[in-house]
């Protein structure tokens, strides 16, 4: 395997599982892709925010502990990011309130901007900057993916310049097929799109490939995207065909719904106070 430079950029919370799970496990979109990706073997950074609270010690404490090179997270002032979580009997998970903390207004520093143009391939989670940073990694020749289905935001979910574009459609085909239309047309060179029991496909405008899932007994969903994510860009960043990069992506992410939590890690007990 081709060891890779991969940073992941934005969004860490903590995830507080609800009761009867009553679980708190630390997560987001672009620490579960840069965990799986140091788990995959590869040099994996983090650039985010975390606030100087027990939960920004947690968060990074555990990235380093898990192989994520942690030199670029930012301490800022206040609390650090959480997601209060709803888990179904299926083991689909609903988010019952979110609460983005200093995550919200986090920018990489312009020297911070710079490392990222050096690394192989970066991957952007949630971020409220207009598509900013987006913008000037690929006008430098940067590889970069975002997650569009995390962002809400309609600032925030461009796609142009983006060379693989990830989002999640359901089961829904004709939504499936209007996003991978949306993603291309509008400027990305690789379309991806997660389909829940459906599978994934991929798409650009000479290629398309899908796969279907795994069937295993599901405990959680949250961070199976993002997990199926990482495996994606593992495949795909070491000259992968697309089939076989979304059959990456799909194993890890069916591993993911074996446990609670985007990655395995120890959980510590919540309890949800009165609201």
């Amino acid at each position: 395997m081709k060891k890779l430079r991969f940073a992941s950029v934005g969004d860490n919370c903590i995830d507080r599982f609800r009761a009867p799970v009553a679980q708190s496990l630390v997560g987001g979109n672009a620490v579960n892709v840069a965990v799986q990706l140091a788990r995959l073997g590869h040099i994996s950074y983090y650039f985010g925010a975390i606030g100087p609270d027990p939960d920004g010690v947690r968060t990074r404490a555990l990235l380093a502990e898990n192989g994520v090179k942690v030199d670029h997270v930012q301490v800022r002032n206040g609390k650090t990011a959480f997601t209060d979580i709803e888990v179904l009997p299926s083991g689909d998970r609903v988010l019952a309130f979110e609460d983005f903390g200093v995550c919200a207004g986090y920018r990489p520093t312009p020297p911070e901007v710079e490392v990222l143009k050096t690394m192989d391939h970066v991957h952007l989670g949630w971020l409220d900057d207009d598509g900013a940073l987006r913008q000037i990694l690929s006008e430098a020749g940067v590889s970069v993916s975002q997650d569009v289905s995390v962002n809400t935001d309609i600032a925030n979910i461009g796609v142009a310049g983006l060379s693989i574009a990830f989002g999640s459609a359901g089961s829904d085909d004709a939504a499936m097929e209007r996003m991978l239309l949306d993603f291309v047309s509008e400027g990305a060179a690789l379309a991806v799109v997660t389909r829940g029991e459906k599978g994934s496909v991929a798409a650009s405008v000479s290629v398309r490939a899908s796969t279907g899932i795994v069937a295993v007994d599901v405990v959680d969903t949250t961070g199976a995207g993002d997990s199926f994510i990482a495996g994606f860009l593992s495949a795909r960043l070491q000259g992968g065909a697309l089939e076989s990069c979304l059959v990456a992506g799909r194993d890890i992410a069916a591993e993911t719904c074996q446990h609670v939590g985007g990655f395995p890690q120890q959980p510590m007990a919540f309890v949800d106070a009165p609201r």
